[in-house]
């Protein structure tokens, strides 16, 4: 099949170099928004009188029914084109005759990939800002259900101090919050309009390039064609977003998966969620966090690999760009895929309340608070740190828990302490003395499970959506 760049050359390219340089069976996603891209052409070239009205209508016509052959899959792919571009270009020619030639006037695959993309992440984006606000939903959703809840809170592995199961599940509302206005704010890099900027200079036709914009609802157009060309940081912000929300569910499914041992017994993974081993019966194996974990390596490999391949580029396209598509979809897919099976999953995780709290009772997370206790009582916090470190000291010896000692014993290690720090150092009264912003306080976490509800309501409307 002829080449619609023929002209420049004296031979055919070679069999091998089309199935090497092929980029339709990935880039064929971006037929939509490149059909629509080319109908705003259309209509921009009709306004700077470029085409007729009667031309625009054919070729409209024929771009039409070229999305329908691809919607219904009647549409023949074929390597020797390339890509999605010279595929409905070509096609139009055959539907539309010789005057789909005249599309392509004042604009460039440069320009014109540049925009498929662009179009397809604000989509991809809008999409995902969604999904990650249902997961919020459902986050705070659960905090509210198991206000009360007991755990210990962990630093470096160990058991630190006694918290609430709903100010752990809060921390991750507020990380996947974060990673919603990360997307918001990359969407306004993304939502610039380079249609117009041809190959690299910009066209020689009288375009309005705002108008176009306008066709295509973009807030902005690029101000600089070399750049609206060579640039991929928008992928590359993106990637990056995606990389950071893939770390925070990396987290969360590593927890998931510990807590759902034996060892921990914290949860219990639905059955529908999870699977057996094929030899051993006993088994219930947490695939879907460990899947989800793996993945996470995958979606920052996709950002490494964007990176490296434009950190050399010279201005303006280079061939090498067309390596950028797979990591982005790849990413758009994995993250969308993540997100869809925790907002089904997480729901369904069922917390096993007293192993939870029987395990804040164990392991001296009433030590910071026995401190705590001193310093109320005069003593400098330093030293109130080294008398408890000896009274744990002690208590390990004798195989007993703080609140396990004998009065007389504690007194042992300072006459400052009373009779009222059993009950100073109850797990609730732990909890519910820390009132400080932010804090595992009963009250405390109630506010930010109110805040966190009145937010998402209030951001439900203002989410974007795009087409």
């Amino acid at each position: 099949m002829d080449k619609l760049w023929q002209g420049r050359f004296s031979e055919n390219t070679a069999a091998a170099v089309e199935a090497f340089t092929a980029s339709i069976q990935v880039d064929r996603r971006l037929y939509p928004y490149d059909i629509r891209g080319s109908i705003a052409h259309c209509r921009t070239l009709v306004k700077a009188s470029i085409i007729t009205q009667a031309e625009a209508a054919e070729i409209i016509a024929g771009l039409e029914q070229i999305k329908r052959e691809i919607d219904e899959g009647q549409f023949r792919f074929d390597d020797s084109l390339e890509d999605i571009h010279m595929h409905i270009e070509s096609r139009l020619i055959e539907v539309a005759g010789p005057v789909g030639r005249k599309l392509h006037t004042a604009r460039s695959r440069n320009d014109q990939v540049a925009l498929d993309v662009r179009m397809y992440l604000r989509v991809a984006v809008s999409g995902i800002m969604r999904q990650l606000h249902r997961l919020q939903e459902i986050l705070v959703n659960l905090a509210d259900r198991h206000i009360d809840l007991i755990l210990p809170g962990y630093t470096h592995m160990q058991r630190a101090q006694p918290i609430l199961l709903s100010h752990h599940l809060m921390a991750y509302f507020e990380m996947f919050a974060r990673d919603t206005e990360r997307l918001e704010n990359c969407l306004q890099r993304i939502d610039v309009m380079p249609l117009g900027c041809a190959a690299l200079a910009g066209t020689t036709h009288p375009i309005d390039r705002r108008y176009t914009a306008e066709l295509l609802e973009f807030k902005a157009i690029s101000a600089n064609s070399i750049d609206a060309v060579s640039d991929r940081d928008f992928i590359l912000e993106f990637l990056a977003c995606a990389g950071i929300c893939m770390v925070h569910f990396s987290r969360l499914s590593e927890e998931l998966i510990l807590w759902s041992t034996s060892e921990f017994n914290f949860i219990e993974l639905p059955d529908a969620f999870a699977t057996g081993s094929s030899i051993m019966p006993q088994k219930k194996n947490p695939d879907v966090p460990e899947l989800v974990r793996g993945k996470a390596g995958l979606v920052i490999g996709n950002l490494t690999a964007l990176l490296t391949m434009m950190k050399s580029l010279p201005l303006a396209y280079n061939r090498d760009m067309q390596e950028d598509k797979a990591p982005l979809f790849d990413t758009v897919d994995t993250l969308t895929a993540c997100i869809g099976i925790y907002v089904e999953m997480l729901p369904e995780i069922k917390f096993n309340a007293k192993i939870m709290r029987r395990a804040a009772s164990s392991g001296f997370l009433d030590a910071t608070d026995m401190a705590d206790y001193l310093v109320t009582r005069g003593m400098a916090f330093r030293e109130a740190h080294q008398v408890v470190g000896a009274a744990v000291s002690y208590a390990l010896e004798n195989e007993r828990e703080l609140y396990q000692l004998s009065l007389t014993q504690l007194q042992s290690f300072s006459d400052l302490i009373g009779d009222d720090l059993y009950s100073f150092l109850e797990t609730r009264q732990m909890i519910d003395r820390r009132k400080s912003e932010g804090g595992t306080s009963g009250a405390t976490v109630r506010g930010a499970i109110a805040a966190a509800q009145k937010k998402l309501a209030q951001k439900l409307d203002k989410l974007p959506i795009f087409n």
